[in-house]
């Protein structure tokens, strides 16, 4: 199809303001030097503990997100309208101040954390496990958008056929409404894994800014751009390409009705 020239002006427009940030920080890498940024520890660090806390994050979104997705979707239960507003709540929020929450829910003194700590002697604000906690948090409600979405628009006819057929809800949901919504659960995950890699808010607030324990590249890179801006865009660099080595091959396998780029 072609497209009006109106409509390629302005989609130049928008490309050309989100790819030139990108050119800027390419545009003052020091290229000669990169080898050794790359080696040191200060960026190594943090670009496993980020993998870990953003991989980790995904594993417990697609545990909790995708029977919630279908519970939105699909059971017609009391005030779901508010738990779906509260469900997409972290989106809007400011992420200070989701890190702020957390910390009044889960801290130490918290409203749960008091009795995680004194029955179970689980601390969770400034460990690893925080981070991963404040990841899901931040990151839950893109994965639950996307299987939701795909749960509503989708129709449900096959699963109501196999229920006369004598098929058991578990065997339902295995057999047909899992790979239905595998490609859902697929966008949903790297768009989840994609905010819980550069959560930066509610990380320093909730799990601190530890190097080893919570100090993930986000942080790393904020911290490095005061007393060392070239490892800064080291940094930088870094979580751009693992980025985009994990969102453009998943963005052909899994979005639904995608031809492969050419």
């Amino acid at each position: 199809m072609r497209a009006p020239r109106p409509v390629l002006a302005v989609a130049t427009v928008a490309v050309v303001f989100l790819t030139l940030p990108v050119i800027g920080l390419a545009q003052r890498t020091p290229w000669s030097s990169l080898g050794d940024l790359l080696g040191r520890q200060s960026v190594v660090q943090p670009l496993v503990l980020s993998l870990t806390v953003s991989v980790a994050a995904a594993l417990v979104i697609v545990v909790l997100g995708t029977p919630l997705a279908w519970t939105l979707a699909r059971v017609d239960i009391p005030g779901r309208r508010i738990i779906r507003a509260l469900v997409l709540l972290p989106m809007v929020l400011p992420p200070v101040v989701g890190g702020t929450a957390l910390l009044f829910a889960l801290g130490r003194r918290g409203l749960v954390g008091q009795w995680l700590d004194r029955w179970f002697g689980l601390t969770l604000p400034f460990t690893t496990a925080g981070a991963v906690v404040a990841a899901v948090f931040v990151a839950l409600p893109f994965y639950v958008i996307a299987v939701e979405g795909a749960l509503e628009s989708g129709s449900d006819e096959l699963e109501q056929m196999a229920g006369t057929l004598g098929a058991g809800p578990l065997q339902v949901l295995r057999r047909i409404t899992l790979p239905r919504l595998l490609p859902a659960m697929g966008a949903g995950v790297a768009l989840a894994w994609a905010r819980a890699l550069g959560e930066f808010g509610a990380t320093i607030t909730f799990a601190g800014n530890l190097p080893g324990r919570t100090q993930t590249l986000p942080l790393a890179t904020f911290l490095a751009l005061e007393s060392d801006p070239e490892e800064a865009i080291a940094l930088s660099l870094v979580m751009l390409t693992v980025s985009l080595a994990v969102l453009i091959p998943m963005r052909d396998r899994w979005l639904p009705g995608r031809r492969p780029s050419r």
